[in-house]
């Protein structure tokens, strides 16, 4: 959770920073959300998907880190490259994109009441977090009391009415709606196939044992490449990390050992089709955020993205290729 804080809060600054620059607010996603997914899916350390998935089949905890930091090198170079070849194609380049819809950024009286607003309440989140346990209920109250205490600055030193607070409200809740139905509508899913506890009989589950039955019937390395792509599909309906790996991996992990790969392959295949496919599903409350924050619709950033997201989906697939030949442990 504190991640997630840190992630969203980072892009705030850096929006006006890369816009003065002189680049676009696709830019601003590349820098900020896209590189730290990579990173989160590439990791050799990552307490939230790499060491649960490692516990759950047995494996020792942050083993492995070898491939995995090679890994890290080469998908963040490859990222790297992507974002500076965007940047400079359309640095300048105002009429791209969302850019032209932030308009002016000024910085008086009343944007740095606000400023000092957040990082009060930023500091409240990581009390409430860390000392009392806070957890989504309490943490959307704390914002919308930031939403309360921002209105009534506006109101007294901006002179705007109360209804006019209230429309603004009403406006930017209305641009992140489309994405909470997505993810609602995602986990409305799970719920309708029985849940995503994996020790309660569900549909879901079912459909889980038939699939994994179906990858361990493939050749060697056809199903180690499988595995990947089934986590990937999956990161749709369940984009926790943590959660799906407490969902599959009870079931990969044996998979693994009848397809005549390891465990931590199995591992490896989670942590790439986990991570990987945050860069683009419309169910990840963060990518919706960040893409609502930079006033961009998620058509727009699917048309940026593709062809960057099929050459990950390429270069994730060839790596795992290569850990089945190189017996990874």
């Amino acid at each position: 959770m504190l991640l997630w804080l840190g992630w969203f809060f980072i892009i705030f600054w850096q929006v006006s920073s890369v816009l003065a620059l002189g680049y676009d607010t696709a830019t601003v996603v590349l820098v900020t959300y896209v590189a730290t997914q990579i990173g989160f899916a590439t990791s050799w350390m990552n307490p939230f998907s790499v060491a649960i998935a490692q516990g759950i089949a047995d494996v020792p905890i942050m083993s492995g880190a070898g491939l995995r930091v090679s890994a890290w090198w080469l998908f963040t170079l490859t990222g790297l490259i992507f974002t500076v070849r965007y940047a400079k194609k359309h640095q300048g380049q105002p009429e791209n994109l969302a850019t032209e819809k932030l308009g002016d950024i000024r910085c008086g009286r009343f944007e740095w009441l606000v400023v000092a607003s957040l990082m009060g309440v930023i500091a409240w989140v990581v009390w409430g977090v860390v000392v009392q346990g806070y957890y989504i209920p309490q943490i959307a109250s704390q914002f919308f009391a930031l939403a309360l205490l921002v209105g009534a600055i506006a109101i007294l030193f901006r002179r705007r009415s109360a209804n006019q607070v209230s429309a603004s409200f009403q406006k930017g809740a209305a641009e992140l709606l489309p994405a909470a139905m997505i993810v609602g509508f995602a986990k409305g899913i799970v719920i309708i196939l029985g849940g995503d506890d994996p020790t309660q009989a569900s549909v879901l589950n079912t459909v889980l044992h038939y699939a994994g039955e179906s990858l361990g019937s493939l050749p060697q390395t056809l199903s180690a490449v499988a595995m990947y792509l089934f986590q990937s599909s999956l990161n749709f309906f369940v984009a926790s990390g943590s959660g799906q790996a407490a969902l599959t991996m009870p079931l990969m992990a044996p998979l693994a050992d009848i397809a005549g790969v390891s465990r931590q392959v199995s591992v490896l295949c989670f942590q790439l089709g986990d991570g990987l496919t945050n860069l683009i599903i419309p169910t990840s409350a963060s990518l919706m955020g960040c893409l609502g924050v930079a006033k961009l619709s998620f058509g727009q950033w699917v048309g940026l993205i593709w062809r960057f997201q099929l050459l990950l989906t390429f270069m994730a697939s060839g790596l795992i290729l290569f850990a089945v030949f190189i017996g990874y442990n």
